[in-house]
């Protein structure tokens, strides 16, 4: 391949080969990763591919996977232990190249551009079986000249799959595919671009530019470059560094002088910022919230999440937590929540913890009745309410 060589590394199953990995005994069975195994509640974070191929695929209810699978063996995921085996993933990628840059807990590119002895297929075998050998996790690799093109050919072969995607195979290796397996778009975005005949990634290619992007904005330019292969972002080891954030904030009507004041403000703002991570693909992995005193003193608190998360509530959740311990007792003027360490959804998976799957399955469970009430009585008949912003008036 002339010019660059990426490699985009993903862990396979992640969470469950960890656990194999630490327990032998666990290797070649169907195993579940969910909170509170022993009541069978919760869901299923991630499965093992044999539990795969009976059908156990996040975001399941923990009861119905055992249902699909009787010797289903479940257990509760222990998330310090996968960020250290995270750590060492990476400390062993760096071997090879500087130019490492990490996406997700399990996932990364490495530009080997200048460091290939020999072949990039044999470099591409040896990080894989180390990965195997020193750490006991499979990975799958891909090989192309540029970053979509690799992580588009890492999903191709899994578990332990090394696959090259160069640019003149494109017509025939990626345009067959269904517009949803482009890395970008989502369930939602292929079922807009189906209502207007366009099911491959062959489809995309054959529009008018300007028509995707009156359509689909942005993103619908960047679907027509990503169709023809187009990807000139550099593997940048400083972006996963980088401080990014989506805020918002709202100067009060009047001082406020207790949490009940200021919980509708923080709720709307909770939505907000909500709804701009959804659009922009991404999750926060920490939350920050900012108060300014009638005294015009301003504080800023942060925490971070136990997992990746854009849900309104959850944020609202985490905010008024930091407003309970950050909060002296003075009028606020001015409050604002940030989310903060953001992490593109198409490049990470939505890590659920312990202390959210409760949460993560009443919204299944709301998402699967309304619609399943939608199917029944027609599209749209029920939706979820929309908050509106207080008065400032």
């Amino acid at each position: 391949m002339a010019g660059r060589v990426i490699f985009h590394v993903d862990m396979n199953s992640f969470y469950a080969s960890v656990e194999a990995a630490d327990d032998p005994i666990l290797k070649g069975k169907p195993l579940a990763i969910a909170g509170n195994a022993k009541k069978r509640k919760g869901i299923v974070v991630t499965a093992s591919y044999e539990a795969r191929a009976k059908g156990i695929k996040p975001p399941l209810p923990l009861w119905e996977a055992k249902n699909l699978c009787r010797d289903l063996i479940v257990r509760e995921p222990r998330f310090e232990r996968y960020r250290e085996k995270s750590r060492q993933i990476f400390e062993l990628l760096f071997e090879y190249t500087d130019l490492v840059q990490p996406v997700s807990i399990d996932e990364g590119y490495m530009d080997v551009t200048d460091h290939i002895n020999g072949s990039a297929v044999a470099m591409a075998e040896e990080i894989q079986q180390r990965l195997l050998d020193e750490l006991g996790l499979p990975s799958s690799i891909g090989i192309a000249p540029n970053k979509f093109l690799a992580k588009t050919a890492s999903d191709m072969k899994k578990p332990l799959g090394i696959t090259v995607m160069r640019k003149r195979e494109i017509r025939k290796n990626l345009w067959p595919l269904p517009a949803e397996e482009m890395h970008g778009i989502g369930k939602k975005t292929a079922e807009r671009l189906a209502l207007h005949h366009i099911h491959t990634i062959g489809d995309i290619a054959e529009q008018e530019p300007d028509r995707l992007i009156s359509l689909f904005g942005v993103h619908g330019g960047r679907m027509y470059e990503r169709a023809f292969g187009r990807d000139d972002r550099p593997v940048d080891p400083e972006k996963a560094k980088q401080f990014k954030s989506i805020g918002h904030s709202r100067t009060l009507p009047e001082d406020a002088g207790s949490l009940e004041e200021v919980k509708p403000v923080l709720k709307y703002m909770a939505d907000s910022v909500s709804a701009r991570l959804k659009r922009k693909y991404v999750y926060a992995s920490g939350i920050q919230l900012t108060i300014r005193y009638s005294r015009w003193e301003t504080v800023q608190r942060s925490s971070r999440l136990k997992a990746p998360l854009d849900d309104a509530e959850a944020i609202l959740r985490q905010a008024m937590l930091l407003w309970e311990e950050s909060w002296d007792g003075e009028p606020v003027r001015l409050v604002g929540i940030t989310g903060i360490d953001l992490i593109p959804k198409g490049s990470a998976q939505k890590q659920l913890d312990l202390f959210s799957y409760e949460n993560e399955q009443s919204e299944w469970e709301k998402e699967e009745m309304l619609r399943t009430l939608n199917k029944k009585y027609g599209k749209e008949i029920i939706r979820k309410g929309a908050v509106r912003p207080p008065d400032s008036s």
